[in-house]
């Protein structure tokens, strides 16, 4: 594995029947960064995933995560998983939940008291600790997820849409959250279906649709190459003039020598333009 990448995936092929829901897609995680996965429903992400924590087996192509197959527990040791769908027990309180999840790490004693600790003070819940889980609102269950994931301190993170169904305070939390992990050098794989998220945190991101990897730069990169131009959209006169243009400047001040304006808005491109130029406009049902 080339210095610096964590986490490989090589022509990673896999099928359902006649169905194949990876289509030969390669893609490297490097350490330290964190890697937007994003894709339409039924785009191939999940099973991708899946493939990539060790969970699926490819029918085609390799997985390495830190120099081995994550198909290996000790090599899935190396990283956190926060799954889209909760995996807590709501009986139990969040120090319980933890200190269950951490013997299934090998954690005992000294050590497991430290971890979970430090874990619930990272999400700001150590003074819940002892409370049900079943007691907590979304955004609470939400960063004990994250909290579960980070426990064994492990090298690189999936973090599989962990702002869904949270209030505003919980997403701006598990956002300080992830930047913090980052600058202590963590590396992340974070998929969401919300594009702003993408574009604050992500350093890369891979646009995933029918089992192919479409794209794959910094955010400023995609936007460059796949955004399109600038939209100016002009007021005169009484009538909406919309333009767009890679010279919008130019262009306002042409309309402005033939006619008084109004009023005017840029609007730049965004990831969520280069998401659907991508991937169409199509509802996926």
């Amino acid at each position: 594995m080339p210095d610096g990448t964590l986490l490989s995936l090589r022509q990673i092929t896999k099928r359902y029947g006649s169905l194949t829901a990876v289509d030969g897609l390669s893609l490297e995680v490097q350490r330290g960064e964190i890697f937007g996965l994003l894709g339409p429903n039924g785009a191939g992400k999940t099973t991708l995933i899946h493939c990539a924590i060790g969970l699926l087996e490819p029918d085609g192509g390799e997985v390495v995560l830190s120099g081995g197959n994550p198909r290996e527990p000790r090599v899935r040791a190396h990283m956190g998983i926060a799954p889209q769908v909760l995996s807590l027990y709501e009986l139990l309180s969040a120090e319980e939940n933890l200190s269950f999840f951490g013997k299934l790490y090998g954690l005992d004693g000294r050590r497991l008291a430290e971890r979970v600790a430090s874990s619930l003070a990272f999400v700001g819940l150590e003074s819940r600790r002892r409370d049900a889980v079943k007691n907590y609102s979304g955004g609470m269950q939400r960063r004990l997820n994250l909290a579960a994931a980070l426990l064994h301190d492990p090298e690189i993170l999936l973090l599989d849409e962990p702002t869904v169904g949270v209030d505003p305070q919980s997403r701006n939390s598990i956002f300080d959250n992830i930047l913090a992990l980052k600058r202590e050098g963590r590396t992340i794989v974070y998929t969401t279906h919300y594009m702003e998220e993408a574009e604050r945190l992500c350093d890369r991101v891979g646009i995933v649709d029918h089992g192919r990897l479409l794209s794959l730069d910094t955010v400023q990169g995609l936007l460059a190459s796949q955004g399109g131009l600038p939209r100016l959209v002009v007021e005169t006169g009484g009538r909406e003039i919309e333009l767009f243009s890679a010279d919008p400047l130019g262009e306002l001040n042409r309309l402005a020598a033939t006619a008084p304006i109004d009023r005017f808005r840029l609007e730049q491109p965004t990831l969520e333009q280069v998401f659907l130029n991508l991937t169409g406009r199509t509802l996926r049902d």
